[in-house]
C-alpha cells in the first residue's frame, strides 16, 4: 500500500506559489523552529545552524513552485535543511572514514537502554562529538533515515554509515558516563 500525506497547510502553500508573501511568513512561523533543532543537532554552531534555516526557507520559497506536494511541506523543507546543513560540514571538510572491511556486530538491545537516557545530557554529549559521528547519529535516531538513505544523502557507503552510527553509539555512551548518567 502506498503512504499518503496529507498536508494541513495546503491552502498556505497554494498561496505561497501565488506570491504571497504572509503566506510564506506563516508556513516559517509553523516550521522555523523545528527545522532550526534539526539543523542544529547537524551543523553544531547556532549561527550556522541560523544561516542553514534562512538558505532553506529562502530556496523553499524560490522552488514553491516546483513543490508537487506529493509529500507534506514539513518533509519537503525538512529535506532541504538537511542537505543545507550537511553542505555546511562538507565545507567544514567533514570526512567520514571509509570502514568497507570492517565487520559489523549487531546493534539490538542496546537501543532500549539508550531510550533510557536524559535529553539534556544527550544533547550536551553530542555537541562533543566528531561531525562524522554526530551527523550519522542524528539522521538515524532523530530524523528516522534508515542506513541506506544516510548513505545516499552523505554520499558513504551504508557500511559506512553502520560503523559511523556504531562508532557514535558507543562514544555517546562513554561521554555519558563520564558525565556519570546512569544508563
Amino acid at each position: 500500500m502506498e503512504t499518503v500525506y496529507v498536508d494541513k497547510h495546503t491552502s498556505l502553500v497554494s498561496d505561497c506559489k501565488k506570491g504571497n508573501r504572509k503566506a510564506q511568513f506563516e508556513l516559517y512561523k509553523l516550521y522555523a523552529g523545528a527545522m532550526y533543532n534539526v539543523a542544529l543537532r547537524i551543523v553544531n554552531d547556532e549561527a550556522e545552524a541560523e544561516d542553514v534555516l534562512q538558505e532553506a526557507f529562502l530556496d523553499a520559497f524560490n522552488r514553491i513552485a516546483d513543490f508537487r506536494q506529493e509529500t507534506t511541506f514539513g518533509l519537503w523543507i525538512k529535506q532541504i535543511v538537511i542537505n543545507r546543513a550537511i553542505n555546511y560540514l562538507r565545507k567544514r571538510k567533514m570526512e567520514l572514514v571509509s570502514m568497507d572491511d570492517v565487520e559489523i556486530a549487531d546493534e539490538g538491545a542496546d537501543d532500549a537502554e539508550d531510550n533510557m537516557l536524559k535529553v539534556e545530557a544527550i544533547k550536551n554529549a553530542m555537541e562533543k562529538m566528531p561531525d562524522g559521528y554526530r551527523v550519522v547519529l542524528s539522521l538515524y535516531l532523530f530524523e528516522g533515515y534508515d542506513h541506506e538513505e544516510i548513505s545516499h544523502i552523505l554520499k558513504i557507503t551504508e557500511n559506512t554509515s553502520r560503523t559511523q552510527y556504531m562508532r557514535a553509539k558507543r562514544k555517546l555512551i562513554s561521554l555519558l558516563e563520564m558525565k556519570g548518567v546512569e544508563r
